[in-house]
């Protein structure tokens, strides 16, 4: 199987594509600004194609011969997201989409996240649902990428997959790391109100995609998580006490919306 995928040179892409090239499919690395790790762009079950997400045209080279696309490219940690995520959000999505189409390409697995829903908890799990209306900004774009890449692939001999997976953590996770250096240096601050989220370890993650990639048959909305649910500011306090750090500070949870403001 070809599988193309767009991110690859972004931390969670490369962690996809080292994982599936222990296999024995083929990958085409979608590419634009950022070079590749070298470890994956020389690899001899390895295509490097060039392309845009904002310019469709230069796609179509990408998903010619693809059965698959794996689709987890996305612009992170940058100032005023409402200036740009509805495009690199959901336009790069519905650009991608609309080439995989035409290339006849047969399963598209887009990766999103359970806090679409909003303020799930274990007494009101995630169920995969789409008629809500988040209020974040990240949610909402997503959510529209979501709705296109269903609406795209309706009455389609083709499976349209969506994982919605947790927080990931685990080796070499770059949020993770960032999260280890500001611990490391005292400069990590969490809020004291209890903040249920979604975790999801590296390895489990890697073999949802596989899993996704391989089943026949395969189409609707997953949302993979680790088992148990926990507070976000228990899970902090466990990796600065794995690590051998002090705990974050405390702050009041005005504090961060005022730094978010100053900053942007």
């Amino acid at each position: 199987m070809n599988i193309l995928i767009v991110g690859a040179a972004g931390n969670l892409g490369s962690h996809i594509a080292r994982h599936l090239l222990k296999g024995p499919h083929r990958l085409t690395l979608l590419v634009h600004k950022t070079p590749l790790p070298q470890a994956l762009a020389n690899h001899p079950n390895v295509t490097v194609a060039s392309g845009d997400l904002d310019d469709p045209a230069s796609l179509h080279a990408a998903t010619a011969g693809v059965n698959c696309v794996v689709y987890v490219a996305g612009v992170l940690f940058e100032p005023r997201p409402e200036r740009f995520l509805h495009r690199t959000n959901t336009i790069y999505v519905q650009n991608i989409v609309d080439a995989a189409l035409q290339a006849g390409v047969e399963r598209f697995i887009l990766i999103s996240f359970p806090h679409i829903e909003e303020n799930t908890t274990p007494d009101s799990p995630a169920t995969g649902r789409q008629d809500v209306q988040p209020r974040s900004i990240h949610a909402r774009t997503r959510l529209e990428a979501e709705k296109y890449l269903f609406s795209a692939y309706q009455n389609k001999s083709i499976n349209p997959v969506v994982l919605r997976a947790g927080v990931i953590y685990g080796r070499d996770v770059k949020l993770i790391e960032a999260a280890r250096k500001l611990l490391r240096y005292r400069l990590f601050a969490i809020w004291p109100t209890p903040t249920w989220v979604h975790l999801l370890a590296l390895p489990d993650f890697l073999r949802s995609v596989e899993i996704a990639i391989e089943r026949a048959n395969l189409s609707g909305i997953y949302n993979i998580c680790d088992d148990c649910p926990v507070m976000l500011q228990e899970f902090i306090d466990e990796l600065a006490e794995h690590w051998g750090y002090r705990k974050p500070w405390r702050l009041p949870d005005g504090c961060f919306y005022l730094s978010a403001s100053v900053c942007e």
